[in-house]
């Protein structure tokens, strides 16, 4: 699967290394372009999954803040809901995810 922005690919893994949370798709760290997505210093909390990582994605001179996110150290009860998705990145609609 691939999160795309524009023609730029933000992350790229097979459909078994991703995880679906609460109909998000959420990409393993190691097959993120971090080229294109960087750390965001805005603020957030979760109360089922925790302390949240927003990032800003990027194609070009297109910038969007905020349209990515991870949880560095999700909640245990999360984990045991979930599976282990720690550092795991997801995408907000502007990213399109495909197969």
């Amino acid at each position: 699967m691939k999160a795309v922005l524009g023609d730029t690919i933000l992350a790229e893994a097979p459909r078994e290394e991703l995880l679906s949370i609460e109909g998000n798709w959420y990409f393993p760290p190691s097959r993120v372009n971090f080229e294109h997505v960087s750390l965001s210093p805005t603020p957030y909390s979760c109360p089922l999954k925790g302390a949240c990582q927003y990032m800003t994605v990027r194609d070009g001179d297109l910038v969007l803040e905020d349209r990515a996110w991870s949880y560095p150290e999700p909640l245990p009860a999360s984990v045991k809901r979930f599976g282990e998705f720690a550092n795991y990145v997801a995408f907000w609609k502007e990213v399109r995810v495909t197969d």
